[in-house]
């Protein structure tokens, strides 16, 4: 129960042997860890890691459980609140939310709740068989709900609303469901099997799933209102990817992240030619940005036969977006970063080809609403770099199909739907969460969204 006990890391792949495939490069904890982990929890009786988490989890009740040496209870607390704990012991930030709220963090370090989250979800996947679909909408007396979108909004949203009773239908607009759980995160650190598992457990409940169903044109808000839907939920994502703004963006080997990343990971352009989706990859590839989409297509990149791979990012190591430990790992397999650097103009050959960037170097100066500090240029400080390839990642915006086909449903100059407190819209019954709100951000807030929308509409249908 000592806070001075060190907390555990999570054993990982050599790097020789990691950048070589798209294998999950993180294992989980033996059990005797977990529970020697779980120990060290001081079962507060005023938490505050659960005051951190987006989606309520009772965080001191699992660990109880895995400290007595039993996670069938752990994951069953769990799942209590939080539909997704697999996807969110491995891409949660924990560090900035939960566990940075834990009172052995004042003067040691927090308890690893993330990695423990992980161990519960991890046991039950390969100890309990997973449920068929319930038909539970057929037999359901609620009100009938659409969630558009299968990401992690929508994934949450619909769970918590099929606990509540009411008949769930979730439309999904690709092939498969899971959004940017499916095309955004590698399969190093998000295995598609783990998605694939949670949205079964979602489908288990009595969720009904639609894929290849894009609201905007399949359907409009308008005709889910007709067919009897009496609530709607909106987290169909950030689909549109910002520019960088200079000459150049449209030159060959110049891609978006969001496209790159869903070639790869989507349509599985890392098994060519087991699956015929190819991917031009460049010896030398920049990328720019520094969140964790970023550090996802370089590391991609290299897994796909870059000899070199570097981030360009504006701002210093300090100021990264990406957690902790992916800028570790991306370091860890030889990524480059080129810090203080903005681009001027993406430079081609005589065949339409990238051949070159062309950079300004900055400064930092005072801080920008961000809280971070504003990147300054520095004048006549130009430099060039030789690249073959681009992966522009510094952030996407809304999917803009639904606010264009639904004229009604206000949005702000930027894209993103206009919601209250209680993520209602502006057309009354519907409801919207995640990055179409929010722009592209983490997971876990578009799951905190999801939840908070839950209820929304089970007020909102109870009246």
């Amino acid at each position: 129960m000592s806070e001075k006990k060190q907390r555990p890391h999570l054993p990982e792949r050599l790097v020789a042997e990691r950048t070589k495939d798209f294998e999950e490069v993180a294992s989980g904890l033996k059990t005797d860890d977990a529970v020697a982990e779980a120990k060290r929890c001081l079962q507060c009786k005023n938490p505050k890691c659960v005051a951190g988490c987006p989606v309520e989890i009772n965080i001191p009740a699992f660990i109880k459980e895995i400290a007595a040496g039993d996670p069938a209870a752990a994951i069953k607390k769990l799942k209590e609140k939080n539909s997704l704990p697999a996807v969110c012991g491995r891409v949660c930030p924990q560090e900035d939310q939960c566990e940075k709220n834990c009172i052995l963090g004042i003067k040691g370090q927090p308890i690893a709740i993330g990695t423990l989250e992980r161990f519960a979800a991890d046991w039950e996947r390969m100890n309990v068989k997973p449920s068929p679909p319930n038909p539970l909408s057929q037999r359901a007396r609620g009100n009938k709900v659409a969630v558009v979108g299968s990401g992690p909004a929508g994934l949450t949203c619909a769970g918590d609303l099929i606990k509540l009773g009411y008949q769930v239908t979730l439309f999904e607009s690709l092939h498969l469901p899971g959004g940017v759980l499916s095309y955004g995160i590698p399969e190093f650190r998000l295995p598609k099997s783990i998605v694939k598992r949670e949205v079964e457990y979602i489908q288990s409940l009595g969720v009904e799933l639609f894929c290849d169903t894009l609201i905007g044109r399949t359907h409009t808000i308008n005709e889910l209102f007709e067919k009897g839907y009496k609530a709607i939920f909106l987290g169909s994502g950030a689909g549109l990817p910002n520019q960088l703004g200079v000459p150049g963006e449209n030159l060959q080997g110049v891609y978006f992240a969001n496209e790159f990343l869903f070639r790869v990971n989507m349509m599985k352009a890392y098994k060519f030619p087991e699956y015929l989706t190819p991917v031009l990859i460049g010896r030398k590839v920049a990328v720019f940005g520094a969140g964790n989409v970023a550090m996802d297509a370089a590391r991609c990149a290299l897994r796909l036969g870059a000899e070199k791979v570097s981030i360009l990012y504006r701002r210093s190591r300090t100021e990264m977006p990406a957690r902790a430990e992916e800028l570790i790992r991306a370091e860890e397999e030889g990524i480059e970063f080129v810090l203080l650097v903005a681009p001027t103009e993406i430079i081609g050959d005589e065949n339409g080809r990238v051949k070159q960037v062309e950079l300004l170097k900055m400064e930092l100066g005072e801080p920008d609403k961000s809280g971070r500090r504003r990147p300054v240029p520095v004048p006549g400080s130009e430099f060039k770099l030789d690249v073959d390839m681009v992966v522009v990642a510094i952030g996407n915006s809304p999917n803009p199909l639904i606010p264009r086909a639904t004229p009604e449903l206000k949005t702000e100059k930027w894209g993103g739907v206009i919601v209250t407190p209680e993520k209602e819209t502006s057309i009354k019954g519907v409801y919207a969460g995640g990055d179409i709100v929010r722009g592209a951000a983490t997971v876990i807030s578009a799951m905190g969204d999801g939840k908070a929308a839950a209820k929304a509409i089970h007020n909102y249908l109870t009246k």
